[in-house]
């Protein structure tokens, strides 16, 4: 027997934190990613901030509605494909990180 639907969420974040090589492309390769990875399966938003007090480095904000939909966008096209394009963008790989949300939530 199955549990029953629940409307509960297990919000998943993840952070990631590029340093670029070449700003003016990394920027271009993760403004795409962004709008792509907003229409992924389980993606509640992600956020593209600049930093402005280390000038070319970005930070990537993803909010997920479960771990499950977190790991399948990781394995995902869009994700495979903003990786592959960063090749020769980035002074080091990203530093990417995964979020427990105790008190993330949407505002609406």
């Amino acid at each position: 027997m199955t549990d029953p639907p629940t409307d509960e969420i297990e919000l998943s974040i993840v952070t990631m934190r590029f340093r670029a090589a070449d700003p003016d492309s990394l920027l271009a390769v993760l403004s795409k990613y962004v709008v792509l990875a907003r229409m992924e399966p389980g993606c509640r938003n992600v956020d593209l901030c600049a930093s402005l007090t280390h000038p070319g480095q970005y930070l990537l904000i993803e909010k997920w509605d479960s771990s499950h939909s977190q790991r399948a966008h990781f394995d995902s096209v869009v994700m495979v494909e903003m990786a592959t394009t960063c090749q020769g963008l980035l002074t080091a790989p990203p530093d990417i990180d995964l979020w427990d949300a105790p008190s993330a939530h949407d505002l609406r």
